[in-house]
This record gives structure tokens, sequence and C-alpha cells, in this order.
């Protein structure tokens, strides 16, 4: 049923619909209650994944816009799901990837603040979101215009030649990844920002392209520590792979009831992405786990987490 849900995207009125067919009368409230009561039994779970994401030297941050219901009026207000990635594996490391999810009744920054209060480390994230201050930075492609073809055509090759740099030498040990990207990066970003700086003068201030040069100019502090730190990379897509499969089912289920029902998602998108991420069949893992957790000790829940499972 959860994997039907979030991981298929089949809301539980069409889950309730196929039973039916089949002769099994189960009402979509009663999905919506188990739903609930697996989630939360799960959640000690979702809480070790947490940690084990907030643990990276180096995370990956993003959120998305979700629907939720506004009790008694029929409406819906615009909620977030917010996603926090650890991927190791392209510096070589065997620490396995995770994705974690929190669920918010809207964007204020304290949420951000909130999930991260404990973290100490690096972190990916949209230059566009402020509220949570990132040493690293994610270099953003400068918006084009009808006007602008040529000069971001011409903006965007050294970025390109860059991604090429870091991509010649990913999957490597991080000791390994910081020299190799002094030595083939630094000139690229370096011509970059240099050229940059002098499209200025030759284009009204007022421009929208002034105004993306500007901005990325800007940014460009938050961008330099990549060149001097095997763990950090120069996008954000770990996070954006994070987002998918909200960004599918949304469509389907177009909104969540409550923030108890987009705290239930928070929890079993991160189940789910997770052991998706580690090879796991979800669906299998969470049957057995679900079978398991009832009878396990809250001191021992690590043990459960999906990339420890014994096929």
């Amino acid at each position: 049923m959860l994997v039907n849900k979030y991981a298929d995207h089949l809301p539980l009125y069409r889950q309730s619909g196929i039973f039916e067919r089949d002769g099994i009368d189960i009402d979509r409230s009663t999905l919506a209650d188990w739903v609930g009561k697996s989630t939360a039994l799960l959640e000690p779970l979702a809480d070790a994944i947490g940690r084990h994401v907030l643990a990276g030297q180096a995370i990956f941050a993003d959120d998305t816009p979700v629907k939720m219901l506004v009790p008694g009026t029929g409406k819906t207000a615009t909620a977030r799901l917010w996603a926090y990635g650890r991927d190791e594996r392209p510096w070589g490391s065997d620490v396995p990837p995770a994705s974690w999810y929190q669920f918010s009744p809207d964007r204020k920054g304290q949420h951000p603040k909130d999930h991260l209060s404990k973290y100490q480390g690096w972190m990916h994230a949209p230059s566009r979101q402020i509220a949570v201050q990132s040493p690293a930075g994610q270099w953003t492609a400068m918006p084009g215009s009808k006007t602008s073809t040529t000069l971001v055509i011409s903006a965007r090759w050294p970025a390109w030649r860059m991604s090429g740099a870091s991509s010649s030498t990913s999957i490597a040990p991080k000791a390994q990844l910081s020299p190799k990207r002094q030595s083939n990066a630094t000139s690229i970003f370096n011509n970059l920002e240099t050229w940059l700086n002098a499209q200025l003068p030759s284009i009204s201030g007022k421009s929208p392209l002034a105004g993306a040069i500007r901005y990325a100019l800007t940014r460009m502090a938050r961008l330099r520590p990549y060149l001097d730190h095997g763990i950090l990379e120069l996008d954000n897509s770990t996070a954006e792979r994070a987002m998918r499969s909200i960004a599918i089912g949304r469509k389907k289920y177009l909104f969540v009831g409550s923030q108890t029902g987009g705290k239930a998602a928070a929890i079993a998108y991160t189940l789910i992405e997770t052991a998706k991420l580690n090879g796991i069949d979800p669906q299998a893992w969470l049957a057995d786990t679900l079978a398991r957790i009832p009878d396990y000790k809250i001191n021992r829940v690590d043990d459960l987490l999906p990339w420890k499972t014994t096929p």
C-alpha cells in the first residue's frame, strides 16, 4: 500500500477500486488509516535515516511545494516537503546513500533551521534558498533571453568545460579530487569570473541579463570551496533527484489531507527512496520490517536500515 502510493504514485481511492474489482471491500478511509498507523510505527526508522544523513560531511538540500487541505474550508494551502540527501559515492566512499524528508505547513525559514540545528558540515542548496546559510552554493546557469543568446552560450561554455573537468575526475577518493580540481578547473573558473565582469560595462545595467550576471558574480565565492574540497559537487543533483517522486506523485494524489498526512508522506518517502538508492526492493523490505519492528528494541532500530538487510 505504501509503495503503491509513494513509489508507484497510485492514490488510495484507486487502490480501493482495484481491491473492489477483486471482490475485496476496503474503503479509502481505511487505507488512509493504515497509512497513518504504519508510518507512525516506522517513524523511528525514518529518524535513524535522518541521523545517518546529518552525519555526513556534505549533504544536499531542496524543497518543493505540496497542497494541503485546510480543515473546514474545502480549500488547500501550500505546504512544503524538504529533502536532505547524503551520497558520497562520487568520491569513492562506501557509506550508504540516503534521503531524509521532512514536512512543514509553510516555507518559513525556521523549518530548515530546525531540521539542521545539529548539523555541522557543508550543504549544497539552490541559491534561491536563503533560509539556511550554506558554505557551498550551487552554480546556477544564467537565464537567457531572445536578445542575449550568444552571450549566454558564451557564458555557459566555461561552465560546461568545468563540469567536464569534474566528471573526468569523479568516482575517486576525496583526497585525490582536490588537487585534480585545482589543476583542471581553477583556470576555467577564474576565466569565467573575469569574463562575466567584463560583460557588465557593455550591456544595460537595468537589463535582465545584467541582473543575472550580477546574481552569478555575488555567488562565485560560495562556489570556490568546490576547488579545495573533494567532498563538494558543482550542482545539487542529489537533492533534485530526491524530489522526482514527489513531483510525479503530487500530480496523482493532488494534496495531503492534513499536517499528519504530510508527516506520513515524509516518513514514507524517506524509507522508500532510501531503499531504492541502496538497490533494495522497498516493498519486500517494508513488509519484512513491518513484521519485525513492533517487537524490536528502540535502541536497535538501526539494525533494520535497508542497507543492513540480508537478501
